[in-house]
């Protein structure tokens, strides 16, 4: 456990002295959301999503999308580069082993991504009268399990990639249609029922729909948090079977 916290510290110094990836796997998502709270048409209220403004339905998609963004665009490509440098090849000479040090990243990750959550909720209850998650309980939990499963996701791509850069790429042919499903663009409440189906099967639309749930107050779908949990498992496992050192 001792090792595992080190590594962690560690793990979020080196984070934070890498400038781009800290800029768009932390800032980029607020920074959007409150770009989108800007636009008129985003405080209206719209019979499409429901009878709710869009910017209400939008925070959970931008909150899924900081995760996305986190995983695929900063987690992926950090670890990644880790190899192509060489820092994983010295760290092989050491007692950590392969699955300590992708705990350390995730947890890193998670604690990150949490305070950024926790950012986005605040810009959209204090700056757009966004209400706040009526269960509470159920949105962490959600919020945890997203976290997993695309963190998982990105560990994965990292493990697979040869290099910075084809990590960076990979993570963005997977990441656009992640986004989509999520409903960035089409809104899962506008979409038709095939597009909603593979919707619910994907991490972010599982994630993005539990969300929206435990912030109306009901508690989210079984179906939801198995797939979050289903790809977490899945994509975890892929990454601790694939990981090399270099």
């Amino acid at each position: 456990m001792s090792a595992l916290f080190r590594l962690t510290a560690t793990e979020t110094k080196l984070f934070f002295r890498e400038p781009i990836v800290v800029f768009f796997a932390l800032a980029f998502a607020p920074i959007l959301l409150v770009v989108l709270g800007l636009i008129p048409a985003m405080r209206e209220v719209s019979a499409e999503l429901g009878g709710i403004r869009a910017i209400n339905a939008y925070v959970p998609v931008v909150v899924a999308m900081g995760l996305a963004l986190f995983a695929l665009n900063g987690l992926a490509l950090l670890f990644a580069s880790y190899r192509e440098k060489g820092v994983l090849r010295r760290m092989q000479t050491t007692p950590v082993k392969p699955i300590v040090m992708i705990s350390a990243q995730i947890v890193m990750a998670t604690i990150l991504s949490v305070v950024m959550m926790l950012i986005m909720v605040a810009i959209g209850r204090f700056a757009y009268d966004v209400n706040l998650p009526k269960q509470l309980l159920a949105y962490l939990i959600s919020y945890l399990l997203a976290a997993l499963a695309m963190f998982a996701v990105g560990l994965l791509v990292a493990s697979l990639a040869p290099s910075g850069k084809s990590a960076s790429a990979i993570g963005t042919l997977v990441f656009f249609p992640l986004v989509f499903f999520a409903g960035l663009w089409v809104p899962r409440a506008a979409m038709n029922d095939v597009l909603r189906t593979i919707s619910d099967l994907t991490p972010l639309g599982a994630a993005v729909q539990s969300l929206q749930d435990a912030t109306a107050g009901t508690w989210p779908q079984l179906l939801h948090w198995a797939v979050l949990l289903g790809w977490t498992i899945v994509a975890g496992g892929l990454a601790a079977r694939y990981f090399r050192w270099e």
